[in-house]
């Protein structure tokens, strides 16, 4: 496929991504749509999205949370240059002040097992950096309360499949628009919309702590989860790895199970 070809499949896929966007909006009631803007390739995808789906009424969050200053800095660039327009809120204070009432409490307590190879300091670090994304997710629905917003989630196909999300967190939202593009359809969604090149090529990185990665998270690069993905193919140990994440992961994809009467 050459380059215009690839363009103008990219742009076309755009468009319907955000007129599936104002539907969902126009179904559910709502004014407009929020989703918060990290200064990461999917977070920037899914705002130029919804800018293009309903225009002024798209509303990106951009929330600080003992975050990097790039990721400001790039959440900024992103609004630029999607035209969507912005609030921000710092939540390093409601950080602080929750993990220290926690941590108070939890203290009395035994740190429990998390079912695998993970030492009690590994656990506590991760409940305590899953607290930045749930702590994102309570502003997101805050701002959408108030303004009659739908909540507008980023995740890609490769971090659904796997699971790599925070439960009632990232992945507590209304719509999911781009969960069924691999992570070099959401690179060739970026470039049609106009990203940043900066954006574009950053690592991906939820931010949960200094130096973390999304690819170093999960023990794979997106280039071979995409392949995984795309054709079945890829080393048996990371086929093993990505169906063993798949299954253990399948609670975040569905709702809470209820006993039958």
């Amino acid at each position: 496929m050459n380059q215009g070809v690839a363009y103008d499949a990219a742009r076309a896929l755009a468009g319907r991504l955000a007129s599936w966007i104002a539907a969902q909006v126009e179904a559910a009631g709502a004014d407009g749509t929020v989703v918060g803007v990290s200064g990461g390739i999917d977070s920037a995808v899914v705002a130029g999205l919804c800018r293009m789906a309903v225009g002024d009424r798209a509303l990106g969050l951009i929330l600080p949370c003992h975050s990097a200053g790039r990721d400001v800095e790039d959440a900024r660039a992103v609004a630029a240059a999607t035209g969507i327009r912005t609030a921000a809120v710092a939540l390093d204070g409601p950080y602080d002040e929750m993990l220290r009432a926690l941590s108070d409490a939890a203290s009395r307590l035994p740190v429990g097992e998390a079912g695998g190879a993970a030492t009690p300091a590994q656990i506590v670090k991760l409940a305590q950096a899953n607290l930045k994304p749930r702590l994102r997710m309570l502003t997101l629905y805050y701002f959408a309360n108030v303004n009659n917003l739908l909540v507008v989630g980023t995740g890609n196909r490769a971090e659904t499949y796997v699971g790599y999300a925070t439960k009632y967190g990232d992945a507590g939202v209304d719509i999911q628009p781009i969960a069924h593009l691999l992570k070099r359809e959401v690179r060739a969604v970026a470039a049609v919309l106009g990203i940043p090149a900066q954006v574009i090529e950053r690592p991906p990185t939820a931010g949960l702590w200094e130096g973390q990665t999304d690819e170093g998270e999960m023990g794979m690069t997106y280039a071979e989860l995409d392949e995984y993905l795309a054709s079945g193919s890829g080393r048996p140990e990371l086929r093993d790895r990505v169906e063993r994440m798949h299954r253990r992961s399948a609670h975040k994809r569905a709702l809470p199970p209820t006993p039958r009467h």
